[in-house]
């Protein structure tokens, strides 16, 4: 498994670089990395060894409690290198301790941070290594860069770094299995990233021939056990991120937030932390505004259950578990032999953290529950589906209007302004303008920058004239700047109103509805006799059944396809055909085969479910994992423009 593979190998190279520095040591963490590397490693496998303890790098409260300091930070990251620069400096000034520095860069040392360190005067003082962490394990199928900033890099800043780390990620799995035999994707930065991939391949290729290459990379050949790399850039796709998640873990991730699997819960609504053995004094009352972490993944066999459904049946599925722990736990008194009791007794453990897991759950969800059942809940997610469904706008401004004079957050506004933009093509400048003021007025001037923000990230446009607005729908004409949602709609069938939400059949349950455009994509890739039943008017049922035929790429797709913003490609990577057919004859075909399907800008909960979704009709056929640079939601989105500062005077 490849998330079995990159864990472990994420725990050697930490461990390893940590043995580098003998003795007792101190590590200093970056906020951004602290929690990525909880995923593979436990505090106490770092005490074994010789961490003493851990800080964050923010919190600048290190101590020459250790005469060894190790930082681990982020090489691209300049500004976190220059803080490290600071409390070096400031150590060594401070301390009788005579310390020794090391410097751990993930992914990598950059030239960025060899400037910052020189200008700092601490190069010649500090130990550095490279500390090459690229995917991370979120889950059995889902590996992430945890790049929290991909999202703005790429569409605010322009900065293609996030590319290049996922070339590197993805060239790692190609190292280990052997080249993807076929690329395809859709999107500017996905055609960047598959360029990259073919470039590092011939700089492999080119090692080889002089002798350079490392084990590992000798003689490989395109992959027998991996179909195909679907590469799907964030921005042919902003609507659907921008829609409110209407999965069990998509609204955690809306109302509560979920960071590398944790999610920071107040103790008012799941209670506190079950308390050791020894402090068991009469239970405190839960404080107000305490946060408890609760471990949201695989590990909890409830939540792997509520996960991936719509919220609308979770107090269902919340029910029946709860009816079968009560009537296991009758089952002690229907016990008649003592092999019965030990039996019981051995099953114990197992239905107290049953138990645990579903208290924790049904008063998360009674708390989702309460928020839904709002008033601004509806009225938010009544704007949304009428934009999805491809209403007109217009009359939808009223209530944007009203949310605006009730004070909702910004960020929910502003959701609702770029949904519209995203899925007609653009606001009329006359509304915008009008839009503009209101919420300069109702939040404040700053917001002057938060506009400018979302119109570079082009979330939020004028519309401009018919012709140039929209991407055309006729093979012949140049490539369009923006996703025709109107003509998509149509001919993907993104609308499914009948879906079953108790018993799905179509992904679209995932937004009770509206199908993920990023998703269908894949889907015209990987269920091509699915879709063309589909979108021919037939029910999901009815097409499910429809005759496989493989045909690769975007064959049947292409002028569908055009009408999705960026460019389109489906790129074979051939080997020696000699090798290739000597391997077929030795090792025969493969049954399932895997595919990599990688969100470049990042992918929300609700597509992580509908990829699953799609997993789960093609096994045993095919295996999906889902690779991407980060989790997003419309509120990360949103966070990447908003501006903080207030730039009032001060009193």
């Amino acid at each position: 498994m490849d998330a079995d593979h990159v864990r472990d190998k994420a725990r050697r190279d930490l461990l390893g670089l940590l043995e580098g520095v003998r003795g007792k040591k101190n590590l200093v963490i970056s906020q951004d990395l602290a929690g990525p590397v909880g995923l593979f490693i436990k505090f106490s496998v770092l005490q074994e060894y010789g961490v003493d303890r851990v800080f964050l790098l923010e919190n600048a409260n290190i101590d020459s409690s250790q005469r060894h300091v190790v930082f681990l930070v982020r090489g691209e990251k300049a500004q976190h290198v220059g803080i490290v620069a600071e409390q070096i400096k400031r150590l060594r000034n401070s301390s009788n301790v005579e310390h020794e520095f090391s410097i751990f860069f993930a992914p990598r040392r950059t030239l960025v941070s060899n400037a910052v360190m020189e200008e700092a005067g601490i190069t010649g003082d500090v130990n550095v290594a490279e500390f090459p962490l690229y995917f991370m394990p979120l889950e059995q199928d889902v590996l992430s860069l945890e790049l929290n900033d991909a999202f703005s890099d790429l569409y605010l800043h322009k900065d293609p770094g996030c590319i290049f780390l996922a070339a590197k990620a993805l060239m790692e799995i190609q190292q280990r299995h052997g080249y993807f035999p076929r690329i395809v994707g859709k999107g500017d930065n996905a055609r960047r990233l598959a360029d990259m991939l073919l470039r590092m391949r011939k700089e492999l290729d080119a090692e080889e021939s002089s002798g350079l290459a490392g084990p590992s990379s000798r003689g490989l050949l395109p992959s027998a056990d991996t179909e195909n790399l679907i590469i799907i850039d964030r921005d042919v796709d902003f609507g659907t991120p921008l829609l409110t998640q209407l999965t069990y873990e998509g609204l955690i991730d809306e109302y509560v937030g979920i960071k590398h699997n944790q999610a920071d819960v107040d103790t008012s609504i799941v209670g506190q932390a079950p308390q050791s053995q020894e402090s068991s004094k009469a239970p405190q009352p839960p404080k107000p505004g305490l946060k408890r972490k609760i471990q949201l993944d695989a590990s909890d066999q409830l939540f792997s259950q509520l996960r991936d459904t719509n919220f609308a049946i979770v107090g269902d599925i919340l029910n029946k578990v709860a009816r079968r722990l009560e009537t296991e736990y009758e089952s002690r008194h229907t016990a008649k032999t003592t092999g019965e009791l030990r039996e019981f007794v051995n099953r114990l453990p197992t239905y107290q953290l049953e138990h645990q897991s579903l208290r924790i759950h049904t008063n998360l969800a009674e708390e989702i529950m309460r928020l839904t059942r709002s008033e601004t809940f509806r009225k938010l997610l009544e704007v949304q589906q009428n934009d999805a469904a491809g209403a007109d706008p217009t009359y939808q401004h009223e209530t944007i209007e009203e949310l605006i004079a009730r004070d909702v957050p910004i960020k929910n506004v502003l959701r609702l302004l770029c949904l519209e933009s995203c899925m007609s093509g653009g606001l009329r400048p006359r509304d915008l303008e009008n839009f503009k003021r209101q919420v300069i007025q109702a939040y404040g001037h700053q917001h002057l920058l938060t506009f400018w923000a979302l119109e570079k990230m082009e979330l939020l446009q004028p519309r401009s004239s018919a012709t140039t607005m929209l991407l055309p729908t006729t093979s012949g004409a140049h490539a369009g700047t923006k996703t025709n949602y109107g003509y998509l709609r149509k001919n993907l069938r993104l609308v499914i109103e009948e879906v079953s939400e108790k018993d799905p059949n179509d992904i679209s349950y995932v937004y009770s509805g509206f199908a993920p455009l990023s998703v269908r994509l894949v889907q015209c890739v990987l269920q091509k006799p699915y879709m063309l039943s589909l979108i021919k008017g037939g029910s999901p049922a009815a097409s499910m059944n429809a005759a496989s035929t493989a045909s690769p790429g975007w064959l049947g797709f292409e002028d569908v396809v055009k009408s999705a913003r960026g460019s389109t490609f489906s790129v074979v990577q051939k080997g020696d055909d000699k090798a290739v057919r000597a391997r077929q004859t030795l090792s025969g075909s493969h049954a399932t085969k895997t595919v990599y399907v990688f969100f470049l800008g990042g992918i929300t909960f609700t597509e992580i479910a509908a990829l699953r979704f799609i997993a789960a009709q093609e096994a045993p056929r095919r295996k999906i994992v889902i690779c991407t640079t980060g989790i997003i939601s419309g509120d990360r989105i949103m966070e990447a423009a908003v501006e903080k500062d207030s730039f009032a005077p001060a009193e």
